[in-house]
Parts: C-alpha cells; sequence; structure tokens
C-alpha cells in the first residue's frame, strides 16, 4: 500500500491527475490532497472515498511515497524540499524544477527515454505534453526514414495557464459580445477571437516561458537521436486541448504507406479521412495523440513517395500530462518495492 499525497489538488490539472490515479494500478494507494489556504477544506472525492483538501504543513508529507505537484511553480518552489526531507519521492508536473541540478525530465514510454531514475535522483518532471507529443511524432517517423528538419507551431489553450485563464477567457468572451471592458488580469490582451504571438507586458502569464519550457524538455526527451526543434507558440481563443502543426523533412524520400505506418500504434491514432480531422474538441478525453498526415509528394516517376510532409496533431494536454505522471510513478515503484520509504 502506497501513500499518496497530491499538491495542488483543486487545479485543473490536479484533479485530471487524480482521476488517472483512480485508473491505474496506484488507484488503491492511500490519497493525501493538499494545496493553498484558499483551497483548505474543499470537498473532495478519491475513488468511492470522500475527503478534504488540506492546506500543506510541516507534516504534511510524513510518510509519503510520491508526492505530485500540480499546482503553481510558486507552490512546488515552496514546498518541494519539505517533501524530499520528508522521504518521499518528488513528481513536479508544474515543471519549476526543470532547471534543477540532478533533476530529470521524463516519458516512460518514449524510446529516446533512457535515463532511468536512481536513489540520488530529487525529482522527476514528467515531460511537458507538448514537448511530449512532438518526441513522440518525430521518433516514430524515424522509423520510415531518419528525420533531417522538423518545425512546429504549438496552437496554445487558455487551459495550460490554469482555471484563473479559462475564466478571463470565458469572461471576455461575454463582455465583447455585451460591449463591455474586458478583463486582462491573466493576460493583459485580448484573447477572445483573437490569436497572439506575444501576451500584454502586465500579463501574469508568459508564452516565452511556455516556448522555453517545451524546447528544454524536446530537448532533454530527444538526446542525439532527432533533430532540433524549431518552434512557434501561438496564444489561442480556446479552453481546452493543444493542437500543432508540424513541418518534417526526412533525408530521403519514402512511401505514403511507410508513413502511415510509422504514425500507427501505441499513443497515436492516425486520422486518415478528412471529415474526422483532429481537433482540441475530438481530442478531449482522448488518451492517445490524434495526427493526419498531409505528404508533399515528389515530383518525378514515383509520386507515391515523398520527403517532406506536414503533420496536423492535437492531444489532451491536461490528460497527456496526467497520464505521463502516473507512468513515471510506476517506473519509480522500483525504487520503493514495498510501498514504504526507503
Amino acid at each position: 500500500m502506497y501513500k499518496i499525497a497530491i499538491a495542488g489538488a483543486s487545479t485543473l490539472l490536479g484533479r485530471e491527475l487524480k482521476e488517472a490515479l483512480e485508473e491505474s494500478p496506484l488507484a488503491a494507494a492511500d490519497f493525501v490532497l493538499l494545496d493553498e489556504e484558499a483551497a483548505q477544506g474543499q470537498l473532495d472525492q478519491v475513488g468511492d472515498e470522500v475527503t478534504f483538501v488540506q492546506a500543506i504543513g510541516e507534516d504534511a508529507f510524513e510518510r509519503v511515497d510520491f508526492t505530485f505537484f500540480c499546482g503553481a511553480e510558486s507552490l512546488t518552489r515552496k514546498h518541494w524540499r519539505l517533501a524530499l526531507r520528508s522521504g518521499s519521492t518528488v513528481l513536479d508536473l508544474s515543471g519549476a524544477l526543470d532547471q534543477e541540478t540532478g533533476v530529470l525530465v521524463r516519458a516512460p514510454w518514449l524510446s529516446s527515454d533512457t535515463v532511468a531514475p536512481d536513489l540520488f535522483t530529487p525529482a522527476v518532471v514528467p515531460a511537458d505534453p507538448a514537448a511530449l507529443t512532438l518526441v513522440l511524432l518525430v521518433e516514430r517517423l524515424q522509423h520510415a526514414a531518419p528525420v533531417r528538419f522538423a518545425a512546429a507551431t504549438l496552437l496554445q489553450p487558455a487551459s495550460e495557464f490554469g482555471r484563473a485563464a479559462m475564466d478571463e477567457l470565458h469572461q471576455q468572451t461575454v463582455n465583447l459580445l455585451s460591449f463591455q471592458a474586458l478583463p486582462r488580469a491573466i493576460f493583459d490582451a485580448q484573447t477572445a477571437y483573437n490569436l497572439l504571438s506575444g501576451l500584454g507586458e502586465n500579463a501574469s502569464v508568459s508564452l516565452s516561458a511556455v516556448e522555453a519550457r517545451v524546447r528544454r524538455h524536446y530537448d532533454a526527451l530527444a538526446g542525439v537521436g532527432l533533430p532540433p526543434l524549431a518552434l512557434q507558440v501561438i496564444q489561442t481563443p480556446v479552453f481546452h486541448g493543444q493542437t500543432f502543426s508540424i513541418a518534417i523533412e526526412l533525408e530521403r524520400p519514402v512511401t505514403i504507406s511507410s508513413l502511415e505506418e510509422a504514425l500507427s500504434g501505441n499513443r497515436l491514432d492516425l486520422v486518415l479521412e478528412d471529415t474526422d480531422s483532429p481537433s482540441n474538441l475530438a481530442a478531449t478525453g482522448q488518451n492517445d495523440v490524434l495526427v493526419r498526415l498531409r505528404p508533399e509528394l515528389s515530383r518525378g516517376r514515383n509520386s507515391n513517395e515523398t520527403s517532406r510532409l506536414w503533420l496536423w496533431a492535437a492531444c489532451d494536454n491536461l490528460r497527456l500530462n496526467a497520464q505521463n505522471a502516473v507512468e513515471c510513478a510506476l517506473d519509480l515503484r522500483r525504487l520503493r518495492p514495498q510501498g514504504t520509504v526507503q
């Protein structure tokens, strides 16, 4: 029997993680729900058991095997060392610790993720869902031919910045339709009915920070086997689900059937029909990354081969993040075989 703490349990990601854990082999664990003092006392449920969200005190992580940090980066930075001193394994979904010495960025179901944590690893950061999606797609295409070049535009939803960002997008939409002033506390810009490559100077969130984190996590997962990534992040007026426009160039032409075979299988759902095009709505609640292949056919004798292609992909960003975190915890069980603090 393991004891698991979810710090940031009342956040969107915290709730998604709780559901992912309930569907995993860790469902029988003893759960502790933690968050900022403002969320203290909120009623919640884990499986069939009703519980309350608790404030994080000095003994919050006592006898805890795994602590998942799902809240703001500030929450993680404030409390992660306390969890570590208490003997807990730290999994940071906020991304606050990805530049700390010895911390590993991980996605266990990728073949490129070959560096395993040990007893001296201070924390594990489950890879950002956008970086995980991009590495997964490029890695699978490598089965058809070496990838020479990869460039992606990430269309970012409000949910990546939490519930307050979603509320602001909703209120902006309502206020625009009623000709009222727009709330700007989060984005400091009009995000409703708009696409942005940058936010206002007083915004409390940052697209450049998102882009930097995705690049770091991509590089950590890709190693030397995958090409560097050219990346641009665009803020979109959608609440949930990441979408990607990706340009790929291969070292040599390959058949379309080889590309389709490479993009099929575990964690990927290749969409063949135009009417079922991947979208943020279609990806919601899905475990797999939805992807559509659009090859640029080579001129010449064989029109069924190409070395250049476009991918249009979509994923449920919160669900993918939570599932990867659970996979990281399942992989870490080898360091805690008895379900007790070792």
